[in-house]
C-alpha cells in the first residue's frame, strides 16, 4: 500500500530535477498551476502535459513508479470526471444514459476539470518525489520571509507542511497494518451491505487517530528535549543556492509559458 501512493514521498536519485533547489521548483510548480487553470484549448493542455512528462523523464523517477502511486487518484479524476457529465445541462445532446441526456458541453467541461486536476496532482508529485520536506520547508520560509514584518509565524506554517508530507508515507503504511490486523480479526471491507462496510472502517479509522495523536505527541515530546524554540537563534546546516541550472530552467519555464499563451488564444 506504501508503494500504490506516492504523494509524499521523495526518491533520492542522481537527477538535473533532482539538482534545482527547492525554491525554483516551488515557483515553477506555482506558476504552473496558475497556467493550468488559464488553459483552454488542446494545444495548450498538451503543452503542458508535455512539460510535467518531460519532468518526470528527466527526474529518473521511473514511470511506472508514477503511474502505480498516481493509481489512487484515478478514482477521484474518474468521479470528478462523470459528476461533470450530468451537473451540466449546456449544449446539444449528445446521447442519453437511463433517459438522461449528456451534452456536448457536459463532456468539454469533464474533460477540462479532469485534466486540470490530473496535470495538478502530477506537477506536485514530482516535487514532492525529487525534494526532500527539509528542503521544501526550507524553500517555503526564504519565499514567505517578506510576510514575518506582518508578524506571521513563518516558520511554524512551513514545518507544519514539512512535517505533514513527512508523514504522509507513515500514515498510509499505518493505516496498511491496522487494516489488516482488523482484517485477520474477521472484519470485511470489501463485501457486505454498506452498513457493516460504515462499521468497519469505523473500526479501522479509531485506531489510526490514536496511533495518529500519539505520533504526534512523541514528536513534540522530542523536539521540546532537544531544545527547539521555532526560528529565533536557528542557523542551516544546508543553505539554499541558486545555481546556473536554476536560472536555465528559468528561461525555459517562461519561453514554455510564452509558447502556453500564444496557443492558447
Amino acid at each position: 500500500m506504501n508503494q500504490s501512493f506516492i504523494i509524499g514521498q521523495y526518491v533520492p536519485k542522481e537527477s538535473p530535477v533532482h539538482a534545482l533547489d527547492a525554491r525554483t521548483k516551488l515557483i515553477i510548480v506555482f506558476f504552473y498551476v496558475l497556467v493550468t487553470f488559464s488553459a483552454e484549448t488542446l494545444s495548450s493542455y498538451l503543452i503542458l502535459f508535455l512539460f510535467a512528462a518531460c519532468g518526470a523523464i528527466v527526474s529518473r523517477v521511473h514511470p511506472l513508479f508514477i503511474v502505480k502511486g498516481l493509481r489512487p487518484i484515478w478514482f477521484i479524476i474518474i468521479l470528478t470526471f462523470i459528476l461533470h457529465l450530468f451537473i451540466q445541462r449546456q449544449g446539444e445532446v449528445l446521447f442519453t444514459v437511463f433517459g438522461y441526456a449528456i451534452y456536448d458541453q457536459a463532456v468539454i467541461q469533464a474533460a477540462i476539470i479532469s485534466s486540470r486536476l490530473f496535470l495538478l496532482i502530477l506537477m506536485t508529485t514530482l516535487l514532492t518525489l525529487t525534494t526532500t520536506p527539509i528542503s521544501i520547508t526550507d524553500a517555503v520560509e526564504t519565499l514567505l520571509k517578506p510576510l514575518k514584518s506582518l508578524k506571521l509565524p513563518i516558520h511554524e506554517l512551513a514545518l507544519m507542511m514539512s512535517i505533514s508530507l513527512r508523514f504522509i508515507p507513515t500514515l498510509i503504511e499505518e493505516t496498511d497494518k491496522i487494516s489488516k490486523a482488523q482484517a485477520s480479526r474477521g472484519i470485511d471491507f470489501q463485501t457486505g451491505r454498506w452498513r457493516d462496510r460504515l462499521k468497519a472502517i469505523f473500526a479501522l479509522l479509531i485506531p489510526l487517530f490514536i496511533s495518529a495523536f500519539k505520533r504526534a505527541e512523541d514528536l513534540a515530546m522530542a523536539m521540546e528535549a532537544r531544545g527547539y524554540r521555532g526560528d529565533y537563534g536557528r542557523t542551516k546546516f544546508r543553505e539554499l543556492k541558486f545555481t546556473s541550472l536554476d536560472l536555465i530552467v528559468f528561461l525555459l519555464f517562461i519561453i514554455i509559458v510564452i509558447g502556453f499563451f500564444y496557443f492558447n488564444g
